[in-house]
């Protein structure tokens, strides 16, 4: 497949949607949705909503049905993103290369706004169209648990507290399985559901997610230490400066590749009983263990 095209078309669909989503900047407190959308709309490439949308077409879904939930994963996202940026976390100027939304609006309001966008990602989630296998609460459920202090933010507390001290790999893969797989694996999950999947089929997307999440942050991992700012659209070396445990760390850059590459292969192999459906999913696999921004 020509998966720049997708990207892009998939993208356009995913923004559409997003856009009717939020309250308008106009709408008043006009600050707060303002803050929302200038996160939101900052750029970034969409990965979570195309994986939520590219699952559902690999089980022979509608991919109208997985939009409210593509759309509440980048919402659950981004406001991470806003949180993680404050100056009590990671401390970021920069994100999606523009400035971080506390240096727009300030503290407080990027504070708001990261809470607004959570609330939201619940009432659009809260709206998807049940299927046979999966009642509306399912997802609902699904997002909360991906997001809550098991997952999402267990990963986020680990990372914080393994700065400046010594960390173990499983440690390691404790973090990365909660702070970035956990988001991924709910994205095609989600998607997956939307598409009324047979339990097999959501099984096999699961492991997909789950690899493929491991693969995205030893990536990250090589990439804060080889790429720069202006390729990575935020600060560039920032793990190092924070001395944080990473795969590059504990391993070095060539076993880290050869790890990303190692759970790649068992996304491919989880994903083969679907063939040219799943071919969205492949492509995207293979597209994330090569980027090099």
């Amino acid at each position: 497949m020509e998966l720049k095209s997708y990207l892009n078309e998939r993208l356009r669909l995913v923004d559409a949607a997003l856009d009717r989503a939020l309250p308008s900047e106009q709408t008043r407190p006009a600050t707060i949705h303002k803050a929302m959308r200038y996160s939101l709309k900052a750029g970034g490439k969409r990965l979570r909503p195309i994986l939520v949308l590219a699952a559902c077409e690999a089980v022979g879904g509608r991919i109208k049905d997985a939009l409210p939930s593509a759309c509440a994963v980048e919402m659950v996202h981004t406001y991470s993103l806003i949180h993680d940026d404050l100056p009590a976390m990671d401390n970021d100027d920069f994100r999606r290369g523009k400035p971080t939304s506390h240096k727009v609006f300030g503290e407080g309001i990027a504070i708001l706004a990261g809470d607004g966008l959570l609330t939201q990602a619940f009432e659009v989630i809260a709206q998807t169209k049940p299927q046979p296998r999966y009642p509306t609460a399912k997802f609902v459920l699904e997002l909360a648990r991906a997001g809550g202090s098991l997952e999402l933010i267990a990963g986020q507390v680990e990372d914080l507290e393994g700065e400046n001290r010594a960390v173990s790999f499983d440690d390691l893969r404790y973090i990365h399985e909660r702070k970035t797989a956990a988001l991924i694996r709910c994205c095609v999950r989600l998607g997956a559901m939307a598409g009324n999947a047979t339990p097999a089929q959501l099984k096999a997307v699961t492991t997909y997610g789950h690899g493929l999440g491991v693969a995205f942050q030893i990536i990250d991992d090589i990439l804060d230490c080889t790429a720069t700012t202006e390729q990575l659209g935020k600060t560039a070396g920032k793990d190092a400066k924070a001395n944080k445990a990473t795969y590059p760390s504990l391993l070095g850059l060539e076993k880290s590749r050869a790890e990303a590459a190692r759970w790649t292969e068992s996304t491919l192999k989880a994903i083969a009983r679907f063939g040219k459906a799943g071919e969205a999913l492949r492509a995207l696999a293979d597209y994330l263990l090569k980027r090099t921004y």
